[in-house]
């Protein structure tokens, strides 16, 4: 068997991206554009993504729900802003059968129109707010472009949808799911981050303030990783979701939504691999250890040894035995290209000696150490591995960040593949002319300031935010 070719970062990042993912096996293509296959691989990485997130969601009294995939087109126009920042991208269904339907479905872009009937539905006082609901579930948008993870027309996530009966707690909450997404990306998918407010030319459609986390590529551009959007009573007052209060009055409801999609697979992937393959955070890797056994009889002291190791080791983490008849170069290059943390070979000299060679994905070393080193020091191996990679990609992101004054130093960070820091007085036409002119966007704001001047317009400036080019 032969592994596909990884294209150099240096010949070209998009290509490079791309052979990555073919020879990891992460996605395949389907016969209908930007709707990807996922493979095992790929599958098994969102899967551990879903568990983990999971889990720290119950910890905030999240509970799962499953909406439906379809919403009527007559729901769907009712939130204009809404609308407007989808339409372009919805997919409809028009027939049943031979039949065209007497009112057509859109395919769900996103969830909000569906969580604000249902909430209108199960709502009735205060007594029952407030709610703290979650999907996991694929959407559908139509992506002129498409790139596997980045741009696809069909992607999963988790949409999270809350109901509070006051603008205090819903603010809090919506803070405190951009904080748990926070921690989430930095100490389990070691990627870091910058976190802050969207400006209003990059809100969420709908939304009074999007929170988001945005990280640094290895080739300089931005990704949004995760959002958590503070609604108001923006949509429950077009739909109508309202509580009577302890005062006998009516009142709408207070919402937030927020999510992560599989888009972070994109994020983890340009964050760490190299020219090898992946690189994977311990927690999503689907082998976490990989038994390479060299030259190896069913009785020999080799297997004998190897199954010592896995007995000791798969209890805690997902160890895999490679017992095929592949070359021991292919058995090693597999596991890299895999993004494999830890690889430990087995040889006849090794066994003899109660030995084995222990290989780390992130420096690449190889180190022969006794059979009681690995066992005793296996969870400091993961430890400094998964540190490691954490702090490869954060000097990377210190390194990425660079304050400029002026059009003119803006510009030239832009081209030499820079995030910046500057003062900004603009609006949202503002926004759009800066993009036009120099295709990149605000990515968030850093904080606020009463001071200065905006490098783009003089005007006097409200924020200090950060920009760049992004996917």
């Amino acid at each position: 068997m032969k592994l596909e070719k990884i294209i150099p970062r240096s010949e070209n990042f998009a290509d490079w991206y791309t052979s990555v993912i073919k020879a990891a096996r992460l996605v395949d293509y389907s016969s209908i554009k930007g709707m990807m296959i996922f493979e095992p691989n790929g599958w098994a990485i969102w899967q551990h993504i879903m568990h983990e997130l999971d889990r720290r969601f119950k910890a905030h009294a999240i509970k799962n729900v499953q909406l439906p995939l379809f919403i009527r087109s007559s729901e769907f126009i009712k939130e204009k802003e809404h609308v407007e920042g989808f339409a372009p991208e919805v997919f409809q269904v028009t027939k049943q059968g031979d039949k065209d339907l007497e009112e057509s479905y859109v395919i769900r872009p996103t969830s909000e129109i569906t969580f604000c009937n249902y909430f209108k539905s199960i709502i009735h006082s205060y007594n029952d707010l407030p709610i703290k609901l979650n999907q996991w579930c694929n959407v559908y948008r139509a992506e002129k472009t498409t790139r596997p993870f980045l741009r696809t027309s069909e992607f999963f996530w988790q949409e999270l949808h809350s109901v509070f009966d006051n603008e205090k707690d819903t603010k809090e909450f919506t803070s405190t799911l951009i904080k748990l997404y926070y921690d989430f990306v930095k100490y389990y998918l070691c990627i870091p981050t910058i976190m802050g407010e969207k400006t209003i030319g990059e809100r969420f459609a709908g939304a009074e303030n999007t929170y988001t986390l945005e990280a640094i590529m290895q080739d300089g551009q931005a990704l949004q990783c995760a959002t958590s959007h503070y609604l108001g009573q923006n949509f429950s007052k077009v739909y109508d979701v309202n509580f009577q209060t302890n005062e006998n009055k009516f009142e709408n409801v207070y919402q937030m939504s927020a999510g992560i999609s599989t888009r972070i697979i994109g994020a983890i992937i340009m964050s760490h691999a190299d020219d090898k393959g992946l690189m994977l955070p311990i927690g999503i890797a689907p082998t976490q250890i990989a038994l390479l056994p060299v030259l190896a009889n069913k009785d020999s002291k080799v297997n004998i040894l190897v199954e010592k190791l896995y007995k000791d080791f798969h209890t805690k983490y997902r160890t895999y035995i490679d017992n095929s008849n592949e070359s021991f170069g292919y058995k090693v290059s597999q596991q890299e290209v895999e993004g494999t943390p830890i690889i430990i070979v087995v040889g006849p000299k090794e066994a003899n000696e109660d030995k084995v060679t222990l290989i780390r994905r992130d420096n690449d070393t190889k180190a022969t150490v006794s059979v009681e080193y690995i066992i005793n020091n296996i969870d400091k191996q993961i430890h400094n591995y998964q540190l490691s990679i954490y702090e490869k990609a954060e000097k990377r992101l210190n390194e990425s960040i660079i304050e400029v004054k002026n059009i003119d130093e803006f510009n030239q960070a832009i081209k030499n593949k820079k995030i910046i820091k500057a003062l900004w007085g603009g609006d949202e036409a503002d926004e759009k002319q800066l993009k036009i002119q120099t295709s990149a966007s605000p990515r968030c704001i850093d904080k606020t300031i009463d001071k200065g001047t905006c490098f783009f317009t003089n005007k006097p400036a409200k924020y200090v935010v950060y920009f760049g080019r992004a996917y």
